[in-house]
């Protein structure tokens, strides 16, 4: 038998960070176990940092509810912890007349889903505020803005030590096992420890999947697939002529590759999506540069192709196949019958604006 604690969250993402910052603030003793040496170095650095209103998820899903209430307190919650962010909104851009059906569709999600804010634009009142853009129509979206993921995320790693919780680094989880009402967890492998937690809540990401075959006793058929679909982003190298971030329609895999700025005013395009990568995957290939100023020139036609140079990538934890969409997986014991285990799995975009949302859901289905 190994020490026994409270509550063990894996993985110190955002969401994680997030989960186990809600669990700490319900009163229970949380211990964060990251395989990396520091948080948030997979998905949660290499995103857009979009703070998403809501728009584009199935009414009803869980993307949808946890989208919009995150954005409710996220904002909130930055202001009064002085994370950087900006509440710059953003055009949904229809670049043929033959997409403009879809904006309207799109609206009609939105609403469904509580985002009531949205304004249907003609071309000529998109070009008023963005005069560099070329569209047909356009959806306005005011409650989207962009903010310091990294600053975020260290403030949440402060609130769960306030809370008396702890973080511990270099520690992946190697093994583990039901044991009647409570889970044991191996930390570290022959050189580490042994963990008896009354409740184990797996936010390992892009390694959920394996960690969740990791525990003997919980059972296979309750653990989707994981594949990987890698997003890459170009960066613009001149001055971007948008103040606001610009998005295509989206596709069945993704919100199309997209404008974003940071909040310097640094303007990049993506992400895309390319399926059937490794893990560890990072490399975006200069020869996707015509890829993405095809794709963009449609709403920035006075976008130089020159002056877009090969950045980041990050990597998506997908429990779908390509063209079908997916809702979160976060599941208690009431759908797997395993005590003391919370499992979530494909927790993808919007998972950075839903965090807090999602630590909520979960300090909630924490006693079931």
């Amino acid at each position: 038998m190994g020490e026994r604690v409270d509550s063990v969250v894996i993985g110190a993402g955002v969401v994680g960070l997030a989960v186990a910052r809600a669990l700490a603030l319900s009163g229970r003793e949380v211990m964060v176990l990251e395989q990396h040496d520091a948080f948030g170095t997979e998905t949660s650095s290499r995103n857009s940092e979009v703070i998403h209103a809501g728009i584009y998820y199935e009414p009803g899903s869980l993307k949808a509810q946890l989208c919009v209430r995150g954005k409710e307190v996220l904002y909130p919650y930055l202001a009064e912890r002085g994370v950087p962010y900006l509440n710059c909104g953003k055009l949904i851009v229809a670049t043929s007349p033959a997409e403009v059906p879809g904006l309207k569709a799109l609206m009609a999600r939105a609403e469904a889903n509580g985002v009531h804010d949205l304004q249907l634009m003609s071309a000529e009142e998109a070009k008023a505020m963005e005069p560099a853009l070329a569209c047909e129509a356009a959806i306005w979206s005011p409650s989207t803005g962009i903010f310091d993921s990294h600053t975020y995320m260290l403030s949440l790693l402060g609130d769960i030590e306030n809370a008396g919780g702890m973080a511990v680094f270099n520690a992946p989880v190697v093994g583990g096992r039901v044991r009647e009402e409570r889970v044991e967890i191996n930390v570290g492998g022959e050189a580490g420890v042994k963990l008896d937690a009354a409740l184990v809540v797996n936010c390992a990401g892009l390694h959920a999947s394996r960690v969740a075959q990791l525990i003997e006793g919980f059972p296979a058929d309750k653990v989707p697939e994981t594949r990987y679909a890698k997003g890459r982003y170009f960066t613009y190298s001149g001055k971007a002529p948008f103040e606001r971030l610009i998005y295509p329609m989206p596709t069945a895999d993704s919100q199309g590759t997209h404008y974003t700025r940071d909040l310097g005013g640094q303007g990049r395009l993506g992400p895309d999506v390319v399926w059937g990568v490794e893990l560890g995957d990072y490399d975006v290939d200069e020869g996707a540069r015509d890829q993405f100023w095809q794709d963009a020139v449609k709403f920035w036609p006075g976008l130089e192709k020159d002056k877009l140079y090969a950045s980041y990538a990050g990597i998506r934890p997908k429990i779908t196949t390509p063209g079908v969409w997916a809702d979160y997986r976060i599941e208690g014991p009431a759908a797997h019958g395993v005590p003391g285990m919370i499992q979530l799995f494909g927790i993808e975009s919007p998972g950075l604006t839903a965090s807090m949302a999602i630590g909520e859901y979960v300090a909630g289905i924490s006693g079931d």
